[in-house]
């Protein structure tokens, strides 16, 4: 793991509390850092802090990412904002934990992001859902799970991590109903409440790369309930 946070004394507590959980921590204090240590290594997930002089976290994750390195990556932010929250994800973050956090929470996120990049038990699929050599259908969308790509149509979609799993799952339950805890136990391995708004960004988020003027809407809220995706 590679963690990169300029505050020394949460730099030092959290890799003492990561060290004593089971992980192999290296620490560094800047972006430029961590940069250098993850073109060095091939760390199994970076938690970067958002606020660092120089090079910051989110600068670190737009370079990492445009180099095709898909390293799950855990944000530490003291940024509340969804706006803020959005460039993260946008940056190509995986998930983002708010300052200041209760390291158990910083835990469960790295649990969930580690089981991802792991072999995991499909969701069920309907009897609709095509599924060939990891060729998934639904909704005039495509779907290649094993090379991860994803197309509406012809134009092909630019997915983080997280969307592209949530797409996933939406699409092999294309037309049923998913609710709140279904999606964070099948996306992010833990439930975060009905306060988390973890869920919301990133519907909106991948909403926008999914929608296309004047073509039909095809992730809908059903209110009080969950997400469902279809093509009215």
């Amino acid at each position: 793991m590679l963690l990169a946070e300029d505050d020394r004394a949460i730099r030092h507590a959290l890799e003492r509390a990561l060290t004593l959980e089971g992980y192999e921590v290296t620490a560094v204090a800047d972006g430029v850092e961590a940069l250098a240590q993850a073109h060095r290594t091939t760390p199994d997930v970076l938690v970067l802090d958002v606020m660092m002089p120089g090079i910051d976290g989110l600068q670190v994750c737009r370079v990492l990412r445009a180099e095709g390195d898909r390293t799950p990556i855990l944000m530490l932010t003291a940024l509340v904002e969804t706006a803020d929250r959005i460039a993260g994800l946008d940056a190509g973050a995986d998930d983002y934990v708010v300052k200041p956090f209760d390291v158990d929470e910083v835990f469960a996120r790295l649990r969930a992001l580690l089981r991802r990049t792991g072999n995991t038990v499909a969701p069920p699929k309907p009897s609709g859902d095509r599924d060939i050599a990891g060729l998934l259908s639904a909704a005039g969308l495509r779907m290649d799970v094993h090379a991860r790509r994803a197309w509406r149509g012809a134009r092909e979609l630019e997915l983080t991590r997280t969307e592209f799993d949530l797409l996933e799952l939406l699409m092999r339950n294309a037309g049923i109903v998913l609710d709140h805890a279904t999606i964070y136990d099948r996306i992010w391995g833990y439930d975060f409440g009905p306060g988390s708004k973890n869920l919301a960004v990133y519907v909106g988020y991948l909403r926008r790369k999914l929608d296309e003027p004047d073509a039909p809407v095809l992730i809908h809220t059903v209110r009080g309930v969950g997400y469902v995706l279809r093509e009215d």
